[in-house]
């Protein structure tokens, strides 16, 4: 008998309606012969309302305990559940819910961001082989100490993924409030197309990109251990999109997708003496402030100056500049640091860049023609990203994604 674990986010089991429809899709997929494994994470908006919670009794300017919180934000994740196992208990089924640390999900010591360090699912095999449909809560875990972690945004997804890794299941659903990944965001690109299947590696690089459907530490964990996954809605029964493994026939779709992220910065800092270890000078202080960084670029010019471009989100603009001024003089005797927001990151992503030429070319065209000015340009093996000014991104998404020829059957060909 196979195993199947589907994991259902917040909004799918947001109101009573939609529980009874996640217990119902549980029941279908036993009565179709497999052993369910299904992961659920708390009722959208519960977290928010947790969090808010503390914040009301922790009083103005005070950081509630991190451990304390994990305690908290956990029982988010065991009430929806009870409540999903209530459901299929009440339409004639066995369901029993498992809390992370009841599934044998073991983490690291790092509350509000634990990683999984280990798993012995001997509770869910147990239950599985009693014919009881196991209903786990995603997000969460305990320490060896038996203290309770939570792993972080995404952590349902990870947990779903995680668990399908260690029981060897068949297949892994994750079941959210989309059909699945498409070749752009549907708000901006109207006729952008669903993706029938996506590699690990093309999934990772649009989810860097600004797709948000998911986590990237999801994606990677699920690449480590050869976990295929589906991604699809909990709303319908349409199709989703299949994650897996990169194949010969991949490479002959050259552009899988394309992603885009607002709300981004630049920061650039010229005339920095090109000497060893003034770019670790720099990025040093970015990183002890806990400041994130994306795209970096770097030029050197005859006179043996540099400069040194990078961006990040712009909620963190102001502090990279507080943060940076005390560094400039240790850099150069001429730097200058110029900042700027209103920035915005377009994406291109496909295997079968590494067996085609001329897509650089070809996008840079393509936004040439749109009246789209490039400011930045970074690249990878099958990734090729550019920023744009925010107010025109619209259009650079549009014009690419026109131009790759996206909105339709995908080609198998391309510049």
């Amino acid at each position: 008998m196979s195993i199947i674990v589907q994991k259902y986010g917040g909004t799918s089991v947001g109101r009573p309606e939609r529980i009874l429809n996640v217990a119902r899709r549980v029941l279908d997929a036993q009565a179709q012969g497999h052993q369910v494994v299904a992961v659920v994470s708390a009722m959208a908006g519960e977290t928010n309302r947790l969090i808010d919670l503390a914040a009301e009794v922790t009083g103005e300017g005070r950081q509630p305990t991190e451990r304390e919180m994990d305690v908290l934000l956990a029982t988010g994740e065991q009430t929806a559940i009870a409540l999903v196992a209530m459901a299929i208990n009440a339409m004639g089924g066995k369901a029993v819910s498992l809390t992370g640390a009841q599934a044998g999900i073991e983490t690291d010591g790092v509350h509000t961001r634990a990683r999984i360090a280990n798993i012995t699912p001997g509770e869910v095999h147990r239950y599985l082989k009693d014919g009881h449909i196991a209903i786990l809560a995603g997000f969460q875990g305990r320490t060896r100490e038996g203290r309770i972690t939570t792993l972080g945004r995404g952590g349902s997804d990870l947990t779903a993924i995680a668990m399908a890794a260690a029981i060897d299941a068949d297949l892994c659903q994750i079941f959210t409030d989309v059909d699945g990944i498409y070749t752009c965001d549907p708000r901006v690109i109207p006729e952008a197309r669903k993706l029938d299947e996506i590699s690990y590696d093309e999934l990772l690089e649009m989810a860097s990109s600004g797709t948000k459907v998911m986590q990237s530490r999801s994606v990677e964990f699920a690449k480590k251990f050869g976990v295929r996954f589906e991604v699809r809605s909990s709303l319908n029964d349409h199709p989703g999109t299949l994650v897996r493994e990169e194949n010969m026939s991949m490479e002959s779709v050259v552009i899988r997708g394309v992603s885009l992220e607002r709300d981004q910065a630049e920061v650039t800092i010229s005339g920095v003496a090109d000497h060893p270890g003034n770019a670790g000078k720099i990025f040093g202080a970015v990183a002890e402030a806990g400041i994130l960084v994306d795209m970096i670029v770097q030029n050197v010019s005859k006179t043996g100056l540099a400069d040194v471009s990078f961006t990040l989100n712009k909620a963190d603009l102001a502090r990279a500049e507080t943060t940076l001024k005390p560094v400039l003089a240790e850099v150069g005797d001429q730097v200058l640091l110029e900042a700027e927001d209103g920035i915005a990151k377009l994406s291109v992503v496909g295997i079968g860049m590494r067996s085609h030429a001329g897509v650089a070319a070809e996008m840079f065209a393509t936004l040439a023609d749109a009246g789209v000015n490039i400011r930045m340009i970074t690249t990878s093996e099958i990734k090729i990203t550019v920023t744009v000014s925010e107010d025109q991104i619209e259009t650079a998404a549009q014009t690419v994604h026109d131009a790759f020829g996206l909105g339709g059957e995908i080609t198998e060909t391309g510049g």
